[in-house]
């Protein structure tokens, strides 16, 4: 899937909400259940997946972890939802965040462009902060704000690559941001 494409899906959704959306609110608005469930928070816990029957989309997220992370998970599961035939199967993303998968990196993409708008990016970027300030400032992982920064590229910006891999299982060693606190 292109990153046009996948701009297009995110664009049709933000201009519906007239800027970033609540990610609880858009799950409740495109008729997409949500299910916390607790599944512990070890390192190799369940993270969240997708699955679909009868037409019925829904996101099982782990309770356990950092609220934050929560809105991660929930996040890149949108993006399944919205970009690919998601089935009947679950458990997808035991290996989430796992980009060396295309679907994946898709779906950190989309979510990186429903949470972050180009202008918050610049007007932080503006502020002369480092890639981790603005990462905290957009209380954000430095990863989304790399797979965002991956994106405005493409929309043809002028950025610096961003110093963190995004090709990788971020979410495994997951911290909230310097400065941010997590919150229900």
């Amino acid at each position: 899937m292109s990153y046009e494409t996948i701009c297009e899906k995110a664009e049709e959704i933000l201009c519906n909400y007239g800027g970033t959306p609540d990610l609880f609110d858009l799950c409740e608005d495109y008729g997409i259940q949500l299910n916390p469930l607790s599944m512990g928070d070890d390192p190799d816990a369940i993270k969240g997946f997708i699955i679909e029957n009868s037409r019925i989309k829904c996101i099982t997220y782990n309770i356990d972890l950092p609220y934050r992370m929560q809105l991660q998970i929930i996040g890149h599961e949108l993006g399944h939802a919205f970009l690919h035939p998601v089935g009947s199967y679950g458990y997808r993303d035991i290996a989430l965040f796992n980009s060396s998968n295309l679907t994946e990196r898709e779906a950190n993409l989309f979510s990186s462009e429903i949470q972050l708008s180009d202008m918050d990016v610049f007007d932080v970027l503006n502020q002369d902060v480092t890639f981790q300030e603005a990462a905290s400032i957009l209380q954000v992982p430095e990863a989304v704000l790399g797979f965002k920064f991956k994106v405005m590229k493409w929309k043809g910006f002028k950025l610096i690559e961003p110093p963190v891999r995004t090709d990788g299982n971020y979410l495994k060693n997951f911290s909230l941001p310097y400065g941010v606190e997590d919150y229900a």
